[in-house]
């Protein structure tokens, strides 16, 4: 068995390729296999208690490690950690505390823990679900715990993906939500409320610095994804300033990179952007071609077939690689904004508050399906660490509880997506971006990258899948059905790296759109049968729609 979980923790290598390391204890086995970025000469996992009865494996960072260590040695001053890594205070911690443990860390992460003291488990996956986790079952009983679903897709019966903000306890076999912030209370309250806290710049913008500032802990180079658009440009603002005013062994310039189809939107935006800033920028093409033949590739890293994601997932896979190749492993990016304001562009129909207010919560809970999967398995497929400010704990208590009416868009008043975000760091007597950046409209990583991507997509799997094949689809894939070209396409390649009940069990139904389908329609019937998800389908919305919906 040892042979085996050391064979099957191979598979996701790549997520970790500066060590490996296992503990057995009976038939129990934890296998790590390590990104060093905090502490890399003597942070390995698995990481243990002082006495090493509890042991940790995690995926993550922890950024409140410090105060956590603090807390431990005033209850147990005698208390010696082995390591300087942020990820032991866990083993301490769960010493202590046990299973309240999750609840005590702000970071991301996902971890198990063996307690040799009675032979029992737990797992956790931080609020949103930020890094991967998945779970599943053998026919022998055993429980399979693993970042990606490739490791354990051989060995169990049934397996899914670890609900965030959940913790799993061998001792009573069962999940628990440890995540319960107000905005999830309000929004499954019988009937829902809707937060009112009035909106203030100064609050808001201070709570975004801290959460950039929080995440360029590192003992190894960093930087910052910059597409040019209006959530990475504030990271990197941010996170420009911050190092510029620091002492950091890496200098003071921050480092900036961004992929895009030759002439593409983001390329010249975030040209600009860096300049403005005085960053070290990277910028990095490619072709239509080698998207398309990188697609497999992804899918098998990914993990899904949603279609939104591997559009997405492509550019930043290729980008991730030439990352790499620099010697950077962490990278700060700006996923999760527009859950949380409601950026996308169907928001613009919102019909009020309380719709508004309820579709952003479900936003929010869906991210680990999508942008969240995307940001961490596109990095780690090549050994970087992707950081994302706009879902810290604290950051989203403030974000999330000013009343939706202020985020709510009028084209009227001059409220564009996003509005009180942006007009939190319209600060002219000090800008931390060019104007025109601030106020750009929203662009999708998939449209921005280039237009002809999403077009030269559509176009290869119009070249090799047939109407007929797209007709017979719904006895090919009875879970699931793909009801485009691209995603029967996208399905396909799927089916020969995953087993089906994988599609089943692992994957959201049907392709996804950026917009939520139901809700768009519901908000303007209009929408309704909408299959594409592109940000330029969004007709009458978007500066660059598509005069009527493309074909598939």
């Amino acid at each position: 068995m040892r042979a085996r979980v050391l064979a099957l923790s191979r598979r996701q290598r790549h997520r970790g390729p500066d060590w490996s390391g296992m503990f057995q204890w009976k038939n129990c086995f934890l296998a790590h296999e390590r990104l060093a970025i905090i502490d890399p000469a003597s942070g390995d996992q698995p990481l243990f208690n002082e006495d090493k009865s509890v042991s940790v494996c995690v995926n993550g960072e922890i950024y409140n490690y410090k105060a956590l260590r603090e807390q431990i040695l005033a209850k147990h001053p005698n208390k010696k950690f082995a390591t300087d890594s942020d990820c032991e205070v866990i083993s301490h911690l769960y010493e202590d505390h046990g299973e309240a443990v999750a609840g005590m860390l702000d970071g991301m992460f996902s971890f198990v823990i063996l307690d040799t003291r009675d032979g029992s488990f737990y797992a956790a996956r931080d609020p949103i679900g930020i890094t991967s986790l998945y779970i599943g079952w053998g026919k022998d009983g055993s429980v399979w715990v693993s970042s990606e679903m490739k490791c354990i897709k051989d060995e169990c019966l049934k397996f899914q993906q670890f609900p965030p903000g959940h913790y799993y306890s061998s001792k009573t076999m069962s999940f628990t939500r440890y995540y319960n912030p107000q905005f999830y209370l309000e929004f499954e309250a019988s009937p829902p409320q809707c937060p009112s806290t009035p909106y203030d710049a100064k609050v808001l913008r201070e709570a975004f610095e801290a959460a950039v500032v929080k995440r360029m802990m590192s003992d190894v180079p960093f930087g910052v994804l910059l597409s040019g658009g209006l959530d990475s440009s504030l990271v990197a603002a941010i996170a420009s300033r911050a190092i510029k005013s620091s002492d950091s062994v890496w200098g003071n310039r921050l480092h900036s990179f961004c992929v895009g189809l030759p002439g593409s939107p983001d390329l010249k935006a975030a040209r600009e952007v860096a300049d403005f800033l005085g960053t070290d920028h990277h910028e990095f093409t490619f072709t239509v071609q080698e998207g398309i033949d990188a697609i497999s590739d992804v899918i098998q890293h990914i993990e899904t077939y949603d279609v939104t994601t591997i559009r997405a997932s492509t550019p930043m896979f290729l980008m991730s690689r030439k990352i790499k190749a620099l010697g950077v492993k962490m990278v700060l990016s700006g996923e999760g904004s527009d859950e949380v304001f409601g950026g996308y562009l169907y928001f613009h129909k919102a019909p009020n508050r309380e719709e508004f207010f309820q579709e952003t919560v479900r936003k929010v809970q869906a991210l680990y399906q999508f942008d969240c999967l995307r940001a961490n398995k596109s990095t780690m497929a090549w050994g970087v660490e992707a950081r994302v400010p706009f879902l810290d704990r604290q950051f989203l208590n403030v974000a999330m509880a000013i009343d939706p009416a202020e985020k709510m868009i009028n084209k009227a008043e001059g409220r564009m997506e996003k509005y009180i975000l942006r007009k939190a760091f319209d600060t002219p007597e000090n800008p931390y971006l060019p104007a025109h950046v601030l106020w750009r409209q929203k662009e999708q990583f998939s449209d921005g990258v280039g237009y002809s991507w999403i077009d030269g997509l559509k176009d290869h799997a119009n070249n090799v899948v047939s109407d007929q094949m797209l007709a017979a689809a719904q006895h090919r894939y009875l879970d699931n059905t793909p009801r485009t070209k691209e995603a029967y396409f996208y399905r396909s390649i799927f089916e020969s790296h995953f087993p089906q009940k994988a599609a089943a069990d692992t994957v959201p139904g049907g392709p996804s759109v950026a917009c939520s389908t139901a809700t768009a329609a519901l908000w303007d019937a209009a929408w309704a049968g909408n299959e594409d998800p592109s940000g330029r389908a969004v007709a009458g919305v978007h500066d660059s729609a598509y005069e009527k919906p493309a074909a598939n």
